[in-house]
């Protein structure tokens, strides 16, 4: 079984100053890198996911700083970087195609919103049949409303990460995942 790690939508917009800034991202990002610095040691695959939005869109528009990859994780030349314009990184993108080339069938999922991309994502991923392993600390998301209430942020994350745990992926931090390699 090859696997690789795919990494969703880690992007400036949704850091300190960007246009959609998401809770505790720095934190994620740290998770993140740690997961990185492992697949390079390991010469594991690795999948970068970048969302382009239009013109029109509140964040993530083309030719714009806040579209670009967060610099802490610039891409090897081996490394592939799959541009989406939806939620799912599977629709309409090459991802599907280059995960077949380089026969994976394991994906350890990590990034950004958890409540949108990452949700989306590992829950395609599943339905085509991919064993996924998401990450629970290297992704997160932000407070949202609903009917005029707030809800938090944290609440938002561990609903969704329950919510995807042993139905669409295996749900652990980083640290259980290297406890089991």
């Amino acid at each position: 079984m090859n696997k690789a790690l795919l990494i969703i939508d880690v992007q400036n917009d949704y850091f300190s100053k960007g246009k959609c800034e998401l809770y505790q991202p720095e934190f994620a990002l740290a998770v993140i890198k740690k997961l990185l610095f492992y697949f390079r040691k390991q010469h594991l695959p690795v999948f970068y996911i970048q969302h382009i939005a239009d013109q029109n869109a509140s964040f993530f528009v083309e030719n714009t700083n806040g579209v670009k990859l967060h610099p802490d994780l610039i891409p090897l030349d081996n490394e592939k970087v799959i541009i989406k314009h939806y939620p799912d990184s599977f629709f309409k993108t090459a991802l599907q195609k280059e995960l077949d080339k380089a026969d994976i069938s394991e994906l350890v999922i990590c990034g950004m919103m958890s409540h949108m991309c990452i949700d989306t994502t590992v829950r395609t991923a599943s339905s085509l049949g991919y064993t996924n392993t998401l990450i629970s600390d290297a992704c997160t998301t932000k407070d949202l409303i609903w009917e005029n209430e707030v809800i938090p942020a944290e609440v938002v994350h561990n609903v969704y990460m329950a919510s995807l745990n042993q139905k669409f992926a295996s749900v652990l931090n980083c640290q259980d995942y290297f406890n089991t390699l």
